[in-house]
């Protein structure tokens, strides 16, 4: 999720459980402690630019780190509270800092990027799929109430606010399963045995989802609007990434194929070829384009240097006709 939800959510449960009188140093303190885990992405190598791809939201995210990172808040920011007036507590300023930080990698499972939430005990990605990486409605819901909770010196708005948030998210659930239940349907009329399956909102909505499963060798994109009706957009198939057939003079102990590796577990296995570059591996379930298997990241296959590490490039380019497609799927027009 983008910053500045994570710091608004930290901010309006903090607030919800604040004391009388001191609503906005529970608000400032949940909303700094709720950014911390994202520091995670200073974590990087001038040589090996998957190592942030890794870290991000690995350890900072997890259910463990909370405490810890409550702990490093609390301290940070003590000492500035005691130049006050009316100075707050140690243990009150490391429960909101807690609040804050329990926000974090919960927050981010409700994506699809994935969370190592259950780190070090599970090198697994959690991604529950169910609201997009940037949702200015839910974003709009947080820091509406939390400002009327500051406005009014009480704990109810951002309480509302919470109970809205929660039930925006039951939705995105709710819209999840729908679009997951039609593309099993279709996969089936299409005579594909879809044994892994991702649906996964598109930007700023859950009318619209982005579908991509794997049959015969292929990655199947679709798009699906879940409105009061459900639609299928068919869209584009690219070939699944095999080393072996694509890259067979790449030796196994080269960095090159531990990359590679090591992009396949970020992606969650679901690797294709670049339909435009093929000297391009990128992470199908991501593009600008609900139907589209143009991926929007990826690493550059360098064969001619198999001993340096890839490349990790982006790609966010987006032409005014696939604005109107998708302005059109999203509205739900044939």
């Amino acid at each position: 999720m983008d910053i500045l939800t994570h710091g608004l959510l930290g901010g309006t449960l903090a607030q919800s459980c604040g004391r009388k009188g001191e609503a906005r140093a529970a608000t400032t303190v949940g909303f700094l402690a709720a950014l911390l885990a994202d520091a995670d992405a200073l974590i990087r190598s001038t040589t090996d630019p998957l190592l942030t791809l890794e870290y991000h939201r690995q350890f900072t995210h997890s259910l463990i780190f909370i405490p810890v990172g409550a702990l490093l808040v609390a301290l940070l920011l003590w000492p500035a509270f005691n130049l006050f007036k009316r100075p707050l507590g140690f243990k009150r300023i490391y429960l909101y800092a807690f609040l804050g930080c329990a926000t974090s990698g919960l927050l981010d499972a409700c994506t699809s990027y994935g969370t190592h939430l259950l780190w070090p005990f599970t090198g697994e990605r959690i991604a529950w799929s169910i609201v997009s990486i940037f949702d200015p409605l839910f974003t709009l819901i947080l820091g509406a109430s939390m400002l009327l909770g500051l406005r009014r010196h009480s704990t109810l708005p951002p309480r509302i606010g919470l109970l809205l948030a929660a039930a925006y998210l039951s939705a995105g659930w709710f819209q999840h399963q729908r679009a997951e239940e039609a593309m099993r349907m279709i996969a089936a009329l299409r005579g594909h045995e879809a044994g892994k399956l991702t649906v996964k909102p598109t930007m700023g909505n859950l009318l619209l989802w982005r579908s991509i499963y794997r049959a015969d060798g292929l990655y199947h994109v679709d798009a699906v609007r879940t409105g009061g009706a459900v639609k299928v957009y068919p869209g584009e198939t690219a070939r699944a990434f095999d080393a072996a057939r694509d890259l067979p003079g790449l030796s196994r102990g080269s960095v090159l194929y531990n990359d590679i590796r090591r992009f396949d577990f970020f992606s969650d296995g679901y690797l294709a070829l670049h339909p435009e570059d093929p000297g391009l591996l990128g992470d199908v379930r991501y593009a600008m384009l609900a139907t589209s298997t143009r991926p929007l990241w990826g690493i550059r296959l360098d064969t001619q240097n198999p001993q340096t590490h890839a490349q990790f490039e982006t790609s966010r380019r987006i032409s005014q006709e696939e604005i109107v497609r998708f302005t059109g799927m999203l509205m739900g027009a044939d």
